[in-house]
């Protein structure tokens, strides 16, 4: 089974950029839909944003416009190119397969503040 990793995150003040990426140890061409999810101190896991194998995106309606996904699949990484940064963006951003979710990686953790 391909295990994903997680990278990028810090911490970056408002209105900032980070780009978060996540490493497959195999090959990605062959997983459909992959998504980030984000998980806030005491919330459960909430999808912001996934992309198909053919590159069709959608995105949560608060990040819309401000977060951009995409998926290299030569590098077998999909990335999160995330702007304008807001407090409310905060916690740990994990990528996964959807709709089948595989066990969860360590995330990588993101926080905005000033």
């Amino acid at each position: 089974q391909v295990q994903l990793v997680e990278s990028g995150g810090g911490l970056v003040q408002p209105g900032g950029s980070l780009r978060l990426a996540c490493a497959a140890s195999g090959s990605i061409s062959s997983i459909t839909v992959i998504g980030w999810y984000r998980q806030a101190p005491g919330n459960q896991h909430e999808l912001v944003a996934f992309i198909s194998r053919g590159g069709s995106t959608d995105y949560r309606d608060s990040v819309k416009g401000r977060f951009t996904i995409s998926r290299d699949n030569a590098k077998n990484t999909v990335y999160l190119q995330m702007n304008s940064l807001k407090p409310e963006d905060t916690g740990v951003y994990y990528c996964n397969t959807l709709p089948n979710l595989m066990s969860w990686g360590q995330g990588t953790q993101v926080t905005v503040s000033s």
